[in-house]
């Protein structure tokens, strides 16, 4: 059975449907009605099936275009979203007409943001296939891409019309894709969601096997958490932020990484341990609590080492962060209760200090 949010407010409302099998010809339908041109937006790591399948989805007086983007981070770039902006423009797309997102977190952001910015804005849809986008790029409005200074620095708040979230696409995922998906769950778990919290530390073994009750709760109870917020604080004015966590040590060590070699999610947990060890080191939680969010993640088979990279590396793209404001780096800490909240008062000396051994 189909689990329904919905996501904003008023005219920008949206709904995310989530289930097995989400990507239906009725719940596409009244999305791209009025649409006449269809360009659907992938990259080369998508099975061809899932084209076709959405391809069947879609009425047959439309026109349906495809756009393919070389696998990984390095697409969200400049170069690529001129080609798709150029795209649209040579294959004559107008406001009435539709861009779908099918695939990760890069799709969905590069997606979004072109359909932002071409003619001021045209609609968008995101159908994502990865455990990543599904729990989070996919939704809250946030569309970008990189530049060489740092990653997302670029972009706009822009929703989509409709997120379709198929777990069936889980079931062919990649095993690093799906624990880069598990380190965005392992945040919401500490975003105030305690049966996220109480399904990781439980359910280690199902999650592996990508059991598909399980992941269904985990992707809904994500999504219900990032909705609540997002709902709150559209344009990161305010609570919003928290969902920031870890992620500006992870978007720095990405950045220094020249976004090959490592996952978001892996990142974002990479970030998420520095972090528990800054509040700890700040005095925020006590070592029991440092220890039970160490355990949950080496339950999940993710990578902690995080003391592989080095404090004056990342420096830099650090202090690029979007979350630097009048010259203050602004993190997101752990309390005890290992909830995370947004300050901008540390000591500073404790920053490269988490990257010591103990």
């Amino acid at each position: 059975m189909a689990n329904t949010i919905k996501v904003g407010k008023g005219s920008s409302k949206y709904e995310v449907i989530i289930s097995k099998n989400a990507l239906t010809k009725s719940n596409l339908a009244s999305q791209i009605k009025s649409s006449k041109n269809i360009l659907i937006v992938t990259d080369s790591g998508i099975p061809k099936k899932y084209i076709k399948e959405l391809k069947a989805k879609i009425s047959n007086n439309k026109n349906i275009y495809t756009h393919e983007l070389p696998q990984g981070e390095t697409s969200k770039s400049a170069n690529e979203y001129l080609n798709l902006l150029e795209k649209l423009a040579k294959l004559k797309f107008d406001r009435s007409d539709l861009m779908i997102a099918l695939g990760g977190g890069m799709v969905g952001d590069i997606t979004g943001f072109t359909a932002a910015s071409y003619l001021r804005g045209i609609d968008f849809i995101q159908i994502p296939t990865s455990l990543l986008a599904q729990v989070d790029s996919s939704v809250g409005g946030k569309t970008a891409i990189n530049i060489e200074r740092g990653k997302n620095l670029v972009g706009a708040f822009y929703n989509p019309k409709l997120v379709l979230i198929s777990t069936s696409f889980l079931e062919t995922l990649p095993n690093n894709q799906f624990r880069s998906g598990l380190g965005e769950i392992v945040k919401y778990s500490l975003l105030g969601n305690k049966k996220i919290r109480s399904i990781l530390e439980n359910n280690s073994k199902e999650i592996q096997k990508k059991d598909p009750i399980v992941m269904e709760n985990l992707v809904s109870e994500s999504i219900k958490t990032k909705a609540k917020i997002v709902t709150k604080d559209e344009k990161e004015n305010g609570i919003r932020a928290i969902l920031n966590l870890g992620h500006t040590f992870g978007h720095a060590i990405e950045a220094f990484k020249k976004y090959k070699g490592i996952t978001h999610g892996q990142a974002v947990i990479y970030g998420i341990q520095i972090i528990a060890r800054i509040s700890y080191l700040e005095g925020l939680i006590d070592q029991s609590k440092y220890k039970d969010l160490d355990n949950t993640i080496h339950s999940l088979e993710l990578d902690t080492d995080f003391q592989k990279f080095k404090y004056q590396d990342l420096k830099k793209f650090i202090m690029n962060d979007k979350k630097v404001a009048g010259g203050k780096l602004n993190l997101i800490m752990l309390d005890k209760n290992l909830n995370g909240f947004k300050t901008n008062k540390f000591d500073s000396k404790n920053l490269p200090k988490a990257f010591k051994l103990n």
